[in-house]
């Protein structure tokens, strides 16, 4: 079990040891909100020009959001002593630039894991996100400076349907359940559900291997290990800020996408009133889809091949219908070649993932894998109901993609993101019926 060591502002970053907690704040977390919550939130508001008086710490802004490091071991050269807040209406990692490294740990329940326990479960993964994130080790970490350099480390946390089953049966939302079967899907691998979801995201593996174990040390008695999965995009650097990510087919990924600019980017992804239970309200529903993609037999493939099966170029992602026009080009899915026949196949990727309603869309958040043995994508996507917004575009996927021949479904998860937390509150309080840390004694 741990809990957070709360430190002053102005102790931190440089060399100390941590203050005494008390037993309570040890057992609850209970010193969180009132400690290092408030911290945070005081060093937020003074990283606009991104250096904390005092501290060696400076970098060029990778997300309007980046901090320093609260770690207390000196200077971070470099993007390591980056963090990222982690209070807020919504839980961090779902909108922030995406990581280089993601990991997706899954959780099943202990069979004597009650709403009790819950909760109590809760009271400590909210302290250790709270410190993990902004570069402050636990207070039962045995190596506090793995935990200095964040390189923008978020933990966002997601239920499945047992969990919410087990505490608030009532108020569990039909898509919060397996998905419609999918013809295609070849799934019972090891990848499938899961009870608790924990995504792990960072500029740097380090601090995810270390966030892992400690959370890992928290759930253990509570909970047992389904699955973890680890996905990575093109390091941080290697391409221009804002690029869209490279699978590995070559394949511009993830072009169309919503972005929270958009006028209708809220309607797309957070729960409301009107779309969800109250404890979900401001969280969002997640879909996690491991794809293998069998590359040994896509390598045979000629250029054209790839780019009609797409609908796009491979050299910069461009619509066939505009070659040239760079990736955000409209696509005329009209248009003829000479021969009278469309451009964009009947049965190309883009167009059989395209739909007229705008309604039916997702916010992808994509990594790609490649564990020695297979290679893939991880296709996260955020969503209010993966009913009406993930299936149908799945369905029509799944039923005529000329990219079925090289790619393969072989597990599947949904969970419910718990909203947003504000220091002294505990994460998921709706869901458990606690108002704050200090609501237990």
């Amino acid at each position: 079990m741990t809990a957070t060591a709360v430190m002053t502002a102005t102790e931190r970053p440089s060399t100390t040891s941590p203050q005494k907690v008390s037993r309570r704040a040890f057992v609850t977390g209970g010193a969180v909100g009132a400690g290092l919550g408030a911290l945070v939130g005081a060093a937020a508001g003074t990283a606009g020009g991104y250096a904390l008086a005092g501290s060696t710490w400076k970098s060029e802004p990778y997300d309007p959001e980046t901090m320093p490091s609260l770690g207390d071991t000196g200077g971070f050269p470099g993007f390591g002593g980056e963090a990222l807040p982690c209070h807020g209406t919504h839980q961090a990692g779902i909108v922030s630039v995406p990581a280089a490294h993601t990991r997706y740990v899954s959780y099943g329940l202990r069979e004597d894991t009650d709403r009790a326990a819950l909760v109590r479960l809760f009271r400590i993964i909210t302290g250790d996100i709270e410190a993990l994130t902004a570069g402050a080790a636990p207070l039962a970490d045995p190596e506090r400076e793995l935990a200095a350099r964040p390189a923008r480390l978020t933990i966002t946390v997601g239920v499945g349907q047992t969990l919410v089953d087990r505490v608030a049966p009532a108020e569990r939302p039909e898509w919060l359940a397996p998905l419609p079967t999918f013809s295609l899907d070849q799934l019972g691998g090891g990848y499938d559900g899961g009870d608790l979801l924990f995504i792990v995201q960072a500029d740097d593996p380090l601090p995810i291997s270390h966030a892992a174990r400690m959370l890992h040390r928290d759930v253990d008695r509570f909970a047992e290990l389904a699955w973890t999965q680890q996905g990575f995009r093109q390091s941080r650097g290697t391409e221009a800020p804002g690029a869209t990510m490279r699978n590995l087919m070559g394949q511009v990924d993830g072009t169309v996408n919503p972005a929270p600019e958009d006028h209708d980017f809220d309607a797309l992804t957070w729960i409301d009133r009107e779309s969800g239970p109250s404890w979900l309200r401001n969280g969002s529903a997640f879909v996690l889809r491991r794809i293998r993609m069998e590359l040994d037999t896509w390598d045979r493939v000629d250029r054209p091949g790839r780019e009609v099966t797409i609908g796009r170029t491979l050299s910069d992602g461009a619509p066939l219908t505009n070659p040239g026009g760079g990736e955000h080009a409209e696509v005329d899915f009209d248009a003829k070649a000479p021969n009278g026949l469309p451009v964009i196949s009947s049965a190309a990727h883009i167009r059989r993932a395209h739909s007229t309603d705008p309604s039916e869309r997702i916010v992808r958040r994509t990594s790609n894998y490649d564990d020695g043995h297979e290679a893939g994508l991880l296709f996260g996507c955020y969503q209010r109901d993966p009913l009406t917004q993930f299936v149908p575009i799945q369905q029509r996927l799944d039923e005529a993609d000329l990219l079925n021949e090289w790619v393969t479904h072989t597990g599947s998860a949904v969970f419910a993101m718990l909203p947003g937390f504000q220091p002294g509150e505990i994460l998921g309080a709706a869901l458990f019926g606690e108002n704050s840390d200090e609501s237990a004694s």
